[in-house]
């Protein structure tokens, strides 16, 4: 699979393309503009191919081909209410993708009075028009409904096989973290055909869903896979300051929004406190607020001296944060593109080993990152 993704890279990095040149510690860094035009792209995933599925959220799936042009959207993508910040939100490969050509989505579905988070499964055939066949909702969101704002909705797949998926608290439902009859402001785990996992936390508790995972979380949009502990990590938005990153850990609260960091838009007082017992604290927090979506591990050989950060986008912050990590410690902050003054919604290391990055914007762009030559 890497082999075929590095000989699409190799023709695709052979044609013009719109480049910049940013400052970094590691040294001068390249940002290609490999594709235009996208209306608010949200979530990227990587084709054996070497062509890319991005998700806009307006609605539509779109294959990016090797030199960055747009195909068609593809058909079969289940209905989203695109309103306020909803819409279609992330994309993910299953695991066993070569030879089950199986994709996950996660989306805000609409329901009569508002929207809620949702998760469907569908197999994406092969050949110049792909389609989206086989398509099941394995996830849908319980409780009170959005009127357009905290959806989450980001997708991990765990090392055995079962599905993260983050939501919010719809914003006027905030109380409702806290609440483990229903799912908002929480974290949910399910298998791949939407099962609960025997191992789930609230398995057998008739007071709590039993797809909890983790809550008492604000609006996580990003999330992965810690690439040596198998660990999941997250990010989510504050209010007016205190975002924050976590490690969801099975049945644990995060306290929003009893405690945290952050005061509300209008300057009041968000929280009883920074900290109580029973409520976890997070690793990292920012104030003020950077917005944070997306977020990566590095592994790859071509910053080496990046290998083990991780990367998370700024939307209000409009930049990269890099991470240093001793462990689960953050002990090192740097801060990158601003320059392009562009909100990042997405963050992805490619096959190719460089960071790729979708702008979130009418005219959104897919960029990739590379060391300067």
């Amino acid at each position: 699979m890497k082999s075929l993704w590095l000989a699409a890279l190799a023709a695709m990095v052979a044609l013009p393309a719109s480049a910049q040149t940013f400052p970094s510690s590691a040294g001068p860094l390249t940002v290609e503009t490999i594709a235009r035009g996208l209306d608010h792209p949200w979530g990227l995933a990587f084709l054996p191919d070497g062509k890319m599925l991005v998700t806009e959220r307006s609605g539509r799936l779109r294959v990016v081909t090797r030199d960055g042009a747009l195909a068609p959207p593809v058909s079969g993508v289940p209905p989203v209410r695109a309103s306020g910040q909803g819409g279609l939100h992330d994309v993910a490969l299953d695991r066993d993708f070569a030879s089950n050509r199986t994709i996950y989505l996660c989306y805000a579905e609409p329901a009569a009075g508002g929207g809620r988070t949702a998760m469907a499964r569908g197999r994406l055939t092969d050949g110049e028009a792909p389609q989206l066949a086989h398509v099941k909702v394995i996830f849908r969101q319980e409780g009170p409904l959005s009127g357009g704002n905290h959806y989450g909705c980001r997708i991990v797949q765990g090392r055995d096989g079962n599905l993260w998926l983050t939501m919010g608290d719809h914003f006027t439902h905030r109380d409702e973290a806290q609440n483990l009859a229903n799912h908002l402001g929480k974290i949910v785990r399910v298998t791949p055909d939407g099962d609960v996992p025997k191992d789930n936390p609230f398995v057998g508790r008739s007071d709590a869903k039993p797809e909890i995972w983790s809550y008492g979380h604000r609006n996580s949009q990003g999330a992965a896979l810690h690439p040596q502990t198998g660990r999941l990590w997250e990010h989510e938005h504050g209010p007016k300051g205190g975002d924050e990153v976590n490690i969801p850990l099975a049945g644990k609260n995060y306290g929003w929004p009893v405690i945290g960091y952050g005061i509300n838009y209008d300057g009041t007082k968000a929280h009883e406190s920074s900290a109580k017992p029973g409520m976890e604290q997070p690793i990292k927090y920012w104030v003020p607020s950077i917005a944070p979506s997306g977020m990566a591990f590095y592994t790859a050989d071509l910053f080496p001296a990046w290998k083990g950060n991780l990367f998370v986008g700024a939307l209000a912050g409009q930049m990269l944060v890099r991470l240093e990590l001793d462990g689960e410690k953050v002990t090192r902050e740097e801060r990158l593109l601003s320059e392009l003054r562009e909100r990042i919604r997405d963050v992805r290391q490619g096959p190719d080993g460089a960071i790729w990055l979708l702008t979130d914007s009418g005219n959104g762009r897919l960029l990739r990152v590379t060391p300067a030559k």
